[in-house]
């Protein structure tokens, strides 16, 4: 993605660690802020992040520290646009991965819900894999600036 392609946009890539994930919300706070999100939405936002990017530690990355998380994130007049990678252990079967309530993990206690609540959360919402070279979300979102609704 070119910059005048993008707008504003920025990259970032971490280790996958799980004290990553809160950094991996604040900065997509912080830098979808000047679009003046009401907080519901930017709670929803920083939900689908810690989701994804929790999915590429644990089952990316199976909880290595050596595996790198990447966001990339562009705002396109007030629309969102956020991809959330790993170049991890992919997944098998997308279509079952993304049935609610089904998870890869159940020693985990994990709810299997990740895929369905950015579903729900985002405007748009794909998820590409490909076994053995990692997990890609792409997800967009627009935002109704607060000033928009009280003017």
């Amino acid at each position: 993605m070119t910059k005048s392609q993008a707008g504003n946009f920025m990259n970032v890539q971490f280790a996958a660690m799980s004290e990553n994930e809160s950094f991996a919300r604040v900065v997509v706070a912080a830098f979808v802020t000047r679009l003046d999100p009401m907080m519901e939405e930017l709670n929803d936002l920083k939900t689908v992040v810690s989701e994804a990017v929790t999915n590429c530690i644990i089952h990316g990355y199976d909880s290595d520290p050596n595996g790198v998380v990447t966001i990339s994130a562009s705002i396109q007049d007030e629309t969102v646009h956020l991809t959330i990678e790993d170049q991890g252990r992919g997944i098998e079967d997308l279509e079952l991965a993304q049935q609610p309530l089904y998870t890869s993990k159940p020693e985990m206690e994990r709810s299997g819900m990740g895929f369905t609540i950015m579903e729900n959360f985002m405007d748009e919402f794909e998820v590409t894999s490909e076994p053995g070279r990692g997990t890609s979300i792409s997800m967009k979102k627009t935002i109704v600036s607060k000033k928009a609704l009280y003017n």
